[in-house]
């Protein structure tokens, strides 16, 4: 079963010009999220993405973005490692996602 995360949040962007189709993302990505078609990288699955920043990371050609570490998707992560209920703060007036 493949993880889900909130929809429409992730703040992943791939440059269809910029890419050069290595393959790369699609091999590092834990969740899935790429694959490589006609020697272009594409974004398979957005809500998926967990914003570790593996892909960009090794990106030769740095035609990938993301703002690793941040939003709510973090605060599930903390809470799967730390073994608590997820927190971003959302319940706050200032609000979050």
């Amino acid at each position: 079963m493949k993880h889900r995360y909130l929809r429409n949040v992730a703040t992943l962007l791939l440059s269809d010009e910029t890419c050069i189709g290595c393959g790369r993302c699609a091999e590092v990505c834990p969740h899935g999220v790429f694959s490589v078609n006609k020697k272009k990288a594409r974004i398979d699955d957005k809500d998926s993405c967990m914003e570790c920043g593996a892909c960009a990371k090794n990106c030769p050609a740095n035609a990938i973005t993301v703002d690793s570490g941040v939003g709510c998707t973090t605060a599930v992560i903390m809470g799967w490692l730390t073994g608590s209920e997820p927190s971003c703060d959302c319940s706050s007036s200032n609000g979050c996602c």
